[in-house]
């Protein structure tokens, strides 16, 4: 199977995670394309195929050399964001892309414009899988699985190409921060890995955001509007005067690269009671823990002006920057640079702009940096994915893994 037919038969499934949840994984509906995958991977012929308990999906492609060599790590995710549906995808391939806008749903006015998005100025000539507008595309990251199962086949059906022990892991609720939480890295066994994760097919990722997450919780007064003076107070509005008085220029809006953000994710309440929810991300430990202190100092504001405890903020850590991990042990990323160069693709690392299941791992004792799959515009219905690059990143996974 083509990578192409791979990527538009697991867009078919709806694997929407969710943060609501306490369940692993977090909706059921992720099950049902984990079991497709192990039915897959059992008629590909690869051992020790297995479903968890907690969703994810595991296989191993044995070595077939005899000398030694290390024990690499394959790991894709199968759920999609919560931004937007993943129900129903109706991917369309536009063949060899002429650098115009493209229609994705003319009756809803909806339009992939390179003004917009002058990433697709890199794909002309390119095959692109777009969406029609109603929905997110899946690329991130089905793009991921279907070119780790592309390579598997390929090395299973080319024994003559010669490889170390491959270990394969499908995880669940990457999404919602929760992917790799029951991963078992010591029954997974492998000496390093990669997540197959990322953008465009030349960037390579070890660097990525040290995450926190903040609830705040406002206490206010209701009371008759009529009879409101000095006696109310409108917690909706507090919550509005508490996000004043953080650091505007974090923003998400305003910032890049290296730069961290405060982002409001949903505010939901009333007068009596509002609470908003944060994420926290810089690449800079320090910065973070700064970040952090200014919500705990506009805290103390509102509180001085309405009231103890009219404003609540509850802080929790999420994952660390694996780039500090992965500079003191360069092999995994120089294995995968050198495969770039043999291909004669020019490569560049980028630092991520969010997380990956990979930082999880890298802190639990398994380097695993991210490589890209072709996708872009993840999580909305500007999502598109070159085939190109799917196919381009299929010989690349090949390289990294065969034993020279």
């Amino acid at each position: 199977m083509e990578v192409l037919e791979r990527f538009l038969h697991y867009v078919s499934f709806d694997t929407q995670s969710s943060d609501t949840s306490s369940t692993a994984p977090s909706t059921k509906k992720q099950l049902v394309l984990a079991q497709e995958l192990v039915k897959e991977m059992n008629n590909l012929g690869l051992a020790n195929v297995r479903l968890s308990r907690k969703g994810i999906v595991y296989a191993t492609l044995p070595s077939n050399v005899k000398t030694h060599s290390p024990v690499i790590g394959l790991i894709a995710h199968m759920d999609t964001a919560m931004e937007m549906s993943g129900k129903d995808v109706k991917p369309r391939l536009i063949k060899s892309y002429d650098g115009k806008k493209i229609i994705l749903n003319k009756s809803l006015g909806i339009v992939l414009d390179p003004t917009s998005f002058p990433s697709l100025l890199t794909n002309i000539g390119e095959d692109l899988i777009v969406t029609d507008g109603t929905t997110l595309l899946g690329g991130d990251d089905k793009a991921g699985i279907a070119i780790i199962l592309t390579t598997v086949e390929f090395l299973l059906k080319n024994p003559e190409v010669k490889h170390g022990k491959i270990q394969i892991a499908i995880t669940p609720d990457e999404e919602v921060g929760r992917g790799v939480e029951n991963f078992d890295v010591k029954g997974f066994a492998a000496d390093y890995a990669y997540t197959v994760d990322g953008g465009q097919a030349d960037v390579i990722n070890f660097e990525n955001f040290n995450a926190a997450s903040a609830v705040v919780t406002v206490n206010g007064v209701s009371i008759h509007p009529g009879y409101a003076k000095d006696k109310m107070v409108n917690a909706i509005l507090v919550a509005y005067e508490f996000n004043e008085l953080l650091p505007p220029k974090l923003r998400p809006s305003l910032t890049e690269n290296y730069e961290g953000f405060n982002h409001l994710l949903g505010i939901q309440g009333n007068i009596e009671k509002t609470v908003m929810h944060y994420i926290i991300r810089n690449h800079d430990l320090e910065k973070l823990e700064q970040q952090k202190a200014s919500f705990f100092e506009a805290a103390n504001l509102i509180n001085t002006r309405y009231g103890p405890k009219t404003l609540i903020v509850e802080l929790k850590d999420g994952y660390r920057n694996m780039g500090p991990l992965i500079s003191k042990e360069p092999t995994v990323l120089n294995r995968a640079f050198k495969s770039y160069e043999n291909l004669g693709i020019k490569v560049t690392a980028h630092p991520i702009r969010g997380g990956t299941d990979g930082a999880v791992l890298a802190y639990r004792g398994l380097l695993t940096p991210n490589l890209g799959t072709g996708a872009y515009n993840g999580h909305g219905k500007f999502e598109y994915v070159s085939v190109n690059q799917m196919k381009q990143m299929v010989k690349i996974v090949t390289d990294i893994v065969t034993v020279k």
